[in-house]
């Protein structure tokens, strides 16, 4: 790539393309390509000006090899990423103020009076009309208080105020648009599927295959627990769907052969085999933006309220400046006061401030659907954590593959990946990857798979029915047996491992001992929530009791509760939560989408099923739980500058309805101190709650 050096500091470029400028696909072209580095650290496109900021680590003569391999026809950039870009709308908008504010100062520079006054009038009639359309609901709204101001001052022939007032109405409607529409979008692209392989059948076999690489008309497999990758209609199979992520309604739909399957959505029970009519760039993305534009979930309790108290506000500014001029005969007077309204700031401030709050967990890697479940994790004073995959690691490992039928335990463990392979949740993750790094292929030599949720697989490899699973599941409900001859080597079994258990026609196979270690982290974490008020800690396992006790007391829980099924953990969320609880659910795997559902947070571990995922109201990365630490300080803080915002407004704009009563301030100046405070407000809702050094500490907790 043709390009020069503007600046050359340590760890920062800004390059130069020999360009005059690039169209916006050019400039998401190259930001795609360049974020794909791990020594880029951050890097920034601008296309107006072909310049290009690069925040890096490591070597200096790398990053200008990179450049210089650049070739836009070399990258393959998939559509999405074209549909989710904000460099379009953000230009679209700056254009929209750039050009209001030379209109305006250009009349008033170039245009005779009478000119400007018809114009002027001509202008009103859209505020006038935008007003008298809202009179059918039966409401005094702000759109009322804006047309009988500028009607007001242009029956008193007060033109200039009418222009300046409907010219910072132009402005603070264009920056609240923008703002809002940025902060969905930015949400929305990290809500956006990240799919990347999925199950083609061709030939009549199942092959796990590049999601990329998916044509329409391609069959593609979705089981229990997995995220619909494609709009498609289902060929063959039937299975119970959650359409929450497109409709907002969590209750499942039955889905079978003819039926639509809309990407984002999840297989809750049972398994289809769609035909797929439309692959990347189908409008998921923008389905997505009308979801968090649309759904009542972003509103938190006290923006609620606060909205509600604005509306309720509008009747008695207008009464105020109808009594101001009924006393002071003074039509100025009584248009200062309408130029003010509680209702802009308060509706502009507190959606701003939750949808900053999500981004700023979304760059976080925290993904969070609402800001009522910021509300809920601030108010929390219960949290449950699920142990498998999440105060242990999201990685176990397979230690050894104990024989008890007198196969090879390679043979044994293939077989059990090639099982596992198909739900993944961190255990069955652990024995696929020991699989691979034994190098054990694994071709499908099973029949139909089905899950049993918080029990284990069931399906039949080479003629004979294979189970894998829990202790419970293998023998208690399916009455496996141990041959006579085995039992002293079961019995012996060592306890500090996980153990999952593998039977092929009615008797033990195998025992595939896991070790499960607890995340470093865990106990500083658990000790951290508390400290910022979460009162009642809680672990909850399937596991064993001997199991659930020893990381218990390594983790320091105020309680644990061993060998619990599905149920049991969402009738325990259920009941706190009816004795008056706040409670959090934290979990990873199908088992807890039960009580992630129930709970008035529930958190999923970002490498988890992927039905917890979408179940779930707020994800974390699995790097480590401190994201949790950060979560309640976000959340704490949110509602700090909530409740801020909310005494700022009253109290400013009460200020200004005060001085516009006794003729101090002018309808113009009233208008721009009012609009003024609005955006101000607004932008200062958009910045960071956690500053880079509150996350460096929270990572050093001791």
């Amino acid at each position: 790539m043709n390009a020069v050096i503007k600046h050359d500091i340590p760890g920062r470029l800004r390059i130069h393309l020999n360009r005059s400028r690039l169209d916006f696909r050019e400039a998401d072209t190259l930001q795609y390509y360049l974020q794909g580095f791990k020594c880029i650290e951050k890097a920034v496109v601008y296309e107006r000006t072909a310049d290009v900021v690069i925040k890096y680590s490591g070597s200096r003569d790398e990053i200008i090899r990179i450049i210089r391999d650049y070739s836009a026809d070399k990258i393959d950039v998939p559509e999405y990423f074209f549909e989710s870009s904000a460099r379009e709308l953000n230009a679209k908008y700056y254009e929209d103020v750039v050009s209001s504010i030379v209109k305006h100062y250009g009349k008033k520079l170039f245009l005779p009076a009478h000119v400007r006054t018809v114009l002027t009038c001509f202008k009103s009639l859209r505020y006038i009309w935008r007003g008298l359309k809202t009179i059918p609901e039966k409401k005094l709204k702000v759109e009322i208080l804006d047309a009988v101001a500028i009607s007001a001052s242009t029956l008193v022939k007060d033109h200039s105020t009418a222009s300046s007032v409907m010219f910072l109405l132009d402005i603070g409607d264009t920056l609240e648009e923008w703002t809002r529409k940025k902060c969905a979008t930015d949400l929305a692209r990290q809500m956006s599927l990240n799919i990347t392989r999925v199950w083609k059948v061709e030939n009549g076999e199942e092959i796990q295959t590049d999601a990329g690489l998916i044509e329409t008309d391609d069959l593609v497999v979705v089981r229990m627990g997995n995220i619909i990758p494609f709009d498609g209609v289902v060929e063959k199979g039937d299975a119970l769907v959650n359409q929450a992520s497109m409709t907002g309604e969590a209750i499942p739909v039955r889905k079978a052969e003819g039926a639509a399957v809309f990407a984002g959505t999840v297989v809750e029970e049972g398994e289809i085999t769609i035909r797929v009519t439309a692959v990347s760039g189908s409008g998921r993305y923008d389905k997505i933006v009308r979801m968090i534009e649309e759904s009542e979930k972003l509103k938190s309790g006290l923006e609620s309220k606060a909205e509600g108290l604005a509306d309720r506000l509008v009747p008695y500014t207008f009464a105020g400046a109808v009594l101001t001029y009924l006393f002071s005969r003074n039509v100025m007077k009584a248009v200062s006061v309408l130029m003010v309204d509680y209702s802009c700031a308060l509706k502009l401030a507190m959606p701003i401030s939750v949808l900053s709050a999500i981004r700023e967990a979304g760059e976080r890697g925290i993904t969070v659907k609402g800001g009522r479940f910021l509300e809920a994790v601030s108010e929390a004073d219960v949290i449950v954590f699920d142990k498998t995959g999440t105060l242990t690691k999201a990685e176990p490992v397979v230690k050894s593959v104990i024989s008890f039928n007198g196969e090879d335990e390679n043979e044994l463990l293939r077989e059990a990946a090639c099982l596992e392979e198909h739900f993944p949740h961190s255990i069955a993750n652990a024995v696929v990857k020991a699989a691979a790094d034994a190098g054990l292929t694994h071709d499908e030599l099973h029949t139909e798979v089905e899950y049993i949720v918080a029990h284990g697989i069931s399906s039949e490899i080479n003629g004979k029915r294979a189970l894998i699973g829990s202790y419970h599941f293998i023998f208690e409900d399916e009455g496996v047996v141990i041959s006579d001859d085995k039992l002293q080597q079961f019995e012996a079994l060592p306890d500090e491992y996980s153990h999952l258990y593998y039977a092929k026609d009615g008797k033990l196979a195998a025992v595939i001992l896991i070790e499960d270690p607890v995340r470093e982290e865990a106990d500083k974490v658990i000790r951290a929530l508390r400290e910022n008020g979460i009162a009642h800690i809680v672990m909850m396992t399937g596991d064993s009791e001997r199991t659930a006790k020893r990381i218990a007391a390594k983790v320091g829980v105020d309680n644990y509760y061993a060998e619990v099924l599905p149920e049991d953990k969402s009738r325990f969320v259920k009941e706190k939560i009816d004795a008056g609880y706040k409670v959090i659910m934290v979990g990873d795997g199908i088992n807890d989408s039960p009580a992630l559902s129930a709970a008035n947070a529930g958190i999923a571990i970002s490498d988890g099923a992927e039905i917890a995922r979408q179940i779930a109201d707020i994800t974390i990365g699995s790097d480590d739980l401190y994201s949790l630490v950060m979560l309640k300080k976000l959340s704490d803080r949110l509602m700090e500058r909530i409740r801020f915002n909310y005494r700022t407004i009253v109290g400013f704009n009460t200020g200004l309805i005060v001085l516009g009563l006794f003729g101090i301030l002018p309808p113009s100046a009233s208008a721009l101190l009012h609009n003024t405070s609005t955006i101000v407000l607004g932008l200062g809702s958009t910045t960071k709650l956690i500053s880079k050094e509150d996350y460096s500490d929270i990572r050093k907790i001791s």
